[in-house]
Formats: C-alpha cells, sequence, structure tokens
C-alpha cells in the first residue's frame, strides 16, 4: 500500500505541475526561409463599428468649415474625444459628413474613403485640387478575455496591433494561460470567423494572423492545471498531491484500527 501511494504522489507531481513547453514564450528558432516570409501587409478594410477621424484642410479654414473638418489645432486627442467627434461607421456600413450626407464606408479602405469624399466635395469647392484631405482609423479597439491580468476592452491609438501587444495590454497571459491556444474571433463581412495562434513558438512572428483588428475578440483559454487546482509549479503540486495522499493514508489507517 505504502509504494502504490509513493507511486500516486509521484504520478501526480509529475503530471500536474507546468512544464516550460506551454509556459515560455516564442520557443525554437527561425530558419532563413522563415525569416524572409513577409507579412500579409494589405490594407485593412471597414468594418461597422470601426471609428474614423477625417480631416479637410485648406488655405483658407473657412472653405471647410461648413463640413466641421477644421484643420487640427494641434492639440492632443484622447480616445473619448474621438468617439464623440469622430465618424462611426453605422450597421448599415455609412458615416455622415456634414452637406455630404451618408457615405457608404464598409468593406473600403482608408485611402478608398478618401477618394470618395475628394470626389464629393468636388460638388461644393470651385478648386479641390486646394482641399488636403486626411482619412485615418481612429484607434484601433479589441477585447481580450480569459486568463489574463486585465480582461476587458482596450484601445490603443495605432495603425497596427499585434497580438502580442494585445495580451499585454490587458495585463498580459496568466500562469494557467494556454499560450498554444490563444484565440482570435473575428467579425467580417464573410461572417464570424475563428483563427488559433501559438504564442509559445517563434513561429508567431510570421503567423498571418500576427496583427490583430479592430474589433477583434482575444481570447485566452484556461490550461487544465487550473481545473485540477494542483498548483503551477512542482513544488505546489507536490504539496497539493502529498495532501492528499496524507488524507487517503490517513483514512485507511483510520479503518484498519476501528
Amino acid at each position: 500500500m505504502n509504494r502504490f501511494l509513493l507511486y500516486l504522489l509521484l504520478v501526480g507531481c509529475f503530471s500536474s505541475c507546468l512544464s516550460t513547453k506551454k509556459t515560455q514564450y516564442f520557443q525554437g528558432e527561425l530558419s532563413a526561409e522563415k525569416v524572409m516570409k513577409e507579412l500579409d501587409n494589405s490594407p485593412y478594410k471597414l468594418q461597422v463599428n470601426d471609428v474614423l477621424s477625417i480631416t479637410i484642410k485648406a488655405e483658407d479654414p473657412k472653405l471647410v468649415a461648413l463640413f466641421g473638418a477644421a484643420e487640427n489645432t494641434g492639440g492632443i486627442v484622447n480616445n473619448s474625444a474621438l468617439y464623440f467627434n469622430g465618424y462611426t461607421v453605422d450597421r448599415h456600413g455609412n458615416i455622415r459628413i456634414p452637406y455630404i450626407g451618408e457615405v457608404n464606408v464598409l468593406g473600403y479602405t482608408e485611402k478608398e474613403v478618401r477618394e470618395k469624399i475628394e470626389t464629393e466635395l468636388k460638388n461644393f469647392i470651385k478648386n479641390p485640387e486646394s482641399i488636403f484631405v486626411t482619412v485615418k482609423l481612429a484607434g484601433i479597439r479589441f477585447v481580450v478575455a480569459g486568463e489574463v491580468g486585465r480582461p476587458g476592452s482596450v484601445s490603443l491609438l495605432q495603425n497596427q496591433v499585434s497580438i502580442i501587444e494585445a495580451v499585454t495590454n490587458a495585463g498580459d497571459i496568466s500562469t494557467f494561460g494556454d499560450k498554444q491556444n490563444v484565440t482570435i474571433i473575428r467579425k467580417t463581412i464573410d461572417g464570424v470567423k475563428k483563427f488559433t495562434v501559438d504564442m509559445t513558438q517563434i513561429d508567431v512572428f510570421n503567423s498571418e494572423h500576427f496583427y490583430i483588428q479592430p474589433n477583434d475578440v482575444v481570447f485566452v483559454p484556461s490550461l487544465p492545471q487550473k481545473s485540477w487546482g494542483t498548483g503551477s509549479t512542482g513544488f505546489q503540486a507536490f504539496s497539493t498531491i502529498a495532501s492528499i495522499v496524507t488524507a487517503i493514508a490517513t483514512t485507511i489507517l483510520l479503518a484498519r484500527n476501528l
């Protein structure tokens, strides 16, 4: 019986503690072929709920004042200002610009939206070549859920956000987070799509899903060890299993003495 309990203790300890293969980021090496691989740099196509920052500049500010897009004064723009002053893509894929009216932008790139606005301005301004239009995505907003330090919605004023930046800005993946199966859930024009990224491998830098997109949901599932409650290190696992084995042994001894 003592040998059986010792065997149970050792097996439980080694099977429950977390291996470094599941907890360490970016393992392995990139081959020369993989280093040369180019990431997908195709321009992002706008989706519902995206927020655009649109500025229309001119030598005479009065020319563009009618469109509510006066030249930027150089002040700091924060997320709350972009929410109230930016142009949100509605559920029909449109944005509303003063005097121009509704402009459909769903599935268009920033460059294509700029060209559409420039075309519309020709109906109001005699010398459209004197107007400078800028269209930019007003930051990237996404949600991180699951085994991270600070789950919730995150908004970054950047043109690109990698999966590494996403989880880092959410407090990083916890000890019991499954870094090998980080899931990206993305709503596109063609429907909801789901991708899996292994952040324990260096190849994540060459993944076509290395950069997330606006409105993505990043989910980090739990490792089985969390539900077992045996601890993340060998010592913690040993302590937990030892406690269980001690309880079993005590119960057996008491039963024999009855």
